[in-house]
């Protein structure tokens, strides 16, 4: 067998003085982008220990082939089974087996920049945070795509949370991944094996909750694919907020109107469509008034796009708004 490399980054050079590194990351069906992504985290600048581990969930397609070349070629790699396929149970088995004491989440569909993992260090260490992490910077190659990326980066799309739209360095809510102290997750009990979505937020509301503090730092931008089609992208949103509401369920005091906005949007709409059909016209200011809103907004948060791309974006938007109303609606009171 051909041994394997534990190649660097032109230019960086080993310092066992620096803290050791763990990145993990969850994959499942990610053949399309996971060697970009994995490629991406080999390539770190970062001069101190460094490993990464990847939880490979039941994938269909050519992910485990790809991973088990990639941890052939590369002894800083190395693999573990997650049947389950969820992210927060392959998440608790990829800590189980990391070595150090700073992990780095990552996804297996985003592109990290040479300097994430030395970023991330450098900020734990000066802040004294649990957890640290910055911006999901959505980027898209098709015309829709890019009207995604532009909703997700938007206050219109998403609301306000600093991980989407940007801001000044400080405590946060929550991050996008983010980058842990070992011992600050041992604190909290590591990822909620139950919560199949929306586990990042859940866990860093646990995390603030303790006494630690989860940071925010623009200077860590990740590069996120966001979903190909508008079947895709209601899927994704609809089961987002059936999560949300589950973690409204197992802590009631998180609610509050920003999380009620897509659902009372919902509700409005659909009872003004309704009772304008059954003959009162006036309540279809209700529908009325919100697609203007959409249509004003896209035209403001579109500026820029080409043309194909502005003209999905109040598609794109009222999806999102729609799709995440809907599921914090009709989310089953078994995700809890």
């Amino acid at each position: 067998m051909k041994p394997r490399s534990q190649s660097l980054p032109e230019g960086a050079g080993t310092d066992d003085d620096k803290p050791g590194v763990s990145v993990i990351m969850t994959v499942l069906n990610e053949e399309q982008h996971m060697r970009s992504a994995v490629e991406a985290v080999l390539r770190q600048d970062y001069p101190g220990p460094f490993e990464l581990i990847m939880a490979l969930g039941p994938s269909d397609d050519a992910t485990d082939e790809i991973a088990a070349s990639i941890a052939t070629e590369d002894e800083r790699v190395t693999t573990v089974a997650n049947p389950a396929g969820a992210t927060p149970i392959g998440l608790n088995r990829a800590i189980k087996k990391a070595r150090h004491d700073i992990l780095v989440r990552v996804d297996g569909h985003c592109v990290l920049p040479p300097d994430y993992v030395s970023t991330a260090v450098e900020v734990l260490e000066q802040t004294g945070a649990d957890n640290v992490g910055g911006s999901m910077d959505a980027e898209g190659t098709t015309p829709f795509e890019r009207a995604v990326a532009r909703a997700t980066n938007s206050w219109l799309g998403v609301g306000g949370a600093r991980f989407h739209v940007g801001g000044s360095a400080g405590p946060a809510e929550t991050v996008y991944l983010g980058s842990f102290r070992r011992s600050a997750l041992e604190r909290v009990g590591g990822y909620d094996e139950a919560m199949r979505r929306a586990q990042d937020w859940e866990l860093n509301y646990r995390l603030r909750r303790s006494g630690g503090t989860v940071w925010f730092t623009p200077e860590m931008r990740v590069a996120y694919r966001p979903r190909p089609n508008i079947r895709k992208l209601a899927k994704q949103y609809f089961q987002t907020g059936q999560w949300r509401r589950a973690v409204v369920r197992r802590h009631r005091e998180t609610l509050n109107l920003r999380y009620l906005a897509p659902p009372l949007a919902v509700l409005g709409v659909v009872s003004g469509t309704a009772a304008g059909v059954a003959g009162f016209a006036p309540a279809l200011i209700l529908p009325g008034g919100y697609a203007v809103a959409i249509i004003a907004g896209s035209t403001l948060v579109g500026r820029g796009l080409p043309a194909n791309s502005r003209a999905r974006l109040p598609l794109v938007c009222a999806t999102m708004h729609m799709a995440w109303g809907a599921g914090f609606l009709f989310s089953p009171r078994r995700l809890r």
